[in-house]
């Protein structure tokens, strides 16, 4: 039991990490303007609505490998069924998603396509996991 704990734990450390860094990668292709206030929603709302297509597929980029790696770490450390790490992921992420897109509105491309993404990604996380001979997973 303590295993899955830490497998979930460390997916969703993961996650956010990579996440983190393609974003990072995000803004270093698109910088964000001088001075903007990421705490003002309004300024954010005004932000979101000038960036071209390409910042919002790094955001939706930066979600699917989170999730991808996440819920491929999960998998690697836990002994349960993979399926329930991709859940546990998947549904953090979507959670994560929902609060980003209600307090800034964001296109409805964008949202289905993050959707999408992070449905896609935890289903391809779970490819990582190691089976032993005798496994039924």
């Amino acid at each position: 039991m303590g295993r899955n704990i830490l497998a979930g734990v460390v997916g969703v450390v993961v996650a956010g990490l990579l996440v983190w860094l393609v974003e990072t990668a995000g803004h270093a292709v698109y910088p964000p303007p001088e001075g903007l206030n990421f705490a003002d929603a309004d300024a954010m709302r005004e932000y979101i609505d000038g960036l071209p297509a390409g910042a919002l597929l790094f955001v939706i980029a930066a979600w699917f490998i989170g999730t991808v790696g996440g819920t491929c770490a999960a998998c690697a450390i836990g002994t349960m069924l993979p399926r329930v790490f991709a859940i546990f992921i998947g549904c953090l992420m979507l959670v994560a998603t929902a609060m980003n897109v209600i307090m800034i509105p964001h296109p409805n491309w964008f949202i289905v396509l993050a959707v999408i993404a992070i449905a896609v990604g935890a289903w391809l996380g779970t490819m990582c996991k190691r089976s032993a001979p005798g496994d039924a997973a």
